[in-house]
């Protein structure tokens, strides 16, 4: 089965890498490679126009980021987990934002109320522009200001980790109109849960705030074994 990209790829300056590295991340997080495919080098230089050793230092960093995995006589593919592994991964960040969530005193400062409407315009904005890195980037820094709100940078950093472990899980999510639409009502609600003493409610809510993209993952992965595929140069 061959992965057809939804995107055409972009002209990339061979003397740059991280341009390299930033487009493969794109094509993983947002499901433009589906999980456990093949990532083959000849493909991937041709669908970002740069070289064999570029490519190869890409495969190395996102390794290194936990959305590939390289095996010896595999080569690279699409980091897959299994729907075990996804239970168990949202399983601990659930109980971190829940924690995290509980901790923010209420009602909150009005400078926090003040920079998350910021944070909620410019990812809004974001979304009408159909910037799916953008939206990517605006959804984690609203996050990590509420969280950061708690008031333990060692809980906040926790969570940022294992939003960097769900990233391929999740992004998808955020180029779903269904998925974009219900992540907007539940921030501007969050936001609202902000003003009042109701812990447990934004408590709740921020962990079902994560729910859309987990069944959505699951789903992708139904079948419970990986299926090989190719990405494909188009």
């Amino acid at each position: 089965m061959t992965e057809t990209a939804s995107e055409s790829p972009a002209a990339l300056r061979r003397e740059d890498p991280d341009d390299v590295v930033a487009r493969l991340e794109e094509d993983i997080i947002f499901g433009r490679f589906a999980p456990a495919a093949r990532l083959t080098e000849d493909a991937l230089m041709s669908r970002y126009g740069t070289s064999r050793h570029f490519v190869r230092q890409a495969l190395v960093e996102a390794e290194r980021r936990g959305i590939v995995r390289r095996e010896k006589n595999i080569g690279a593919t699409v980091r897959f987990y299994s729907a075990e592994e996804v239970r168990q991964i949202y399983e601990v960040r659930e109980m971190l934002t829940r924690q995290a969530a509980l901790m923010i005193p209420l009602p909150a400062p009005q400078g926090l109320i003040d920079e998350l409407t910021e944070l909620q315009r410019h990812y809004c904005a974001k979304a009408e522009m159909q910037d799916l890195r953008g939206i990517h980037e605006a959804n984690d820094a609203f996050h990590v200001a509420l969280f950061s709100a708690c008031g333990n940078p060692y809980l906040v950093r926790s969570l940022q980790d294992y939003m960097n472990l769900t990233l391929p899980m999740r992004a998808k999510n955020l180029a779903d109109r269904e998925g974009l639409a219900l992540s907007r009502r539940q921030h501007e609600l969050m936001i609202e849960l902000l003003k009042g003493r109701d812990s447990w409610a934004l408590a709740q809510l921020c962990v079902d705030h994560m729910q859309f993209s987990k069944s959505d993952y699951l789903k992708r992965i139904a079948g419970d074994e990986p299926r090989v595929s190719v990405c494909s140069n188009r």
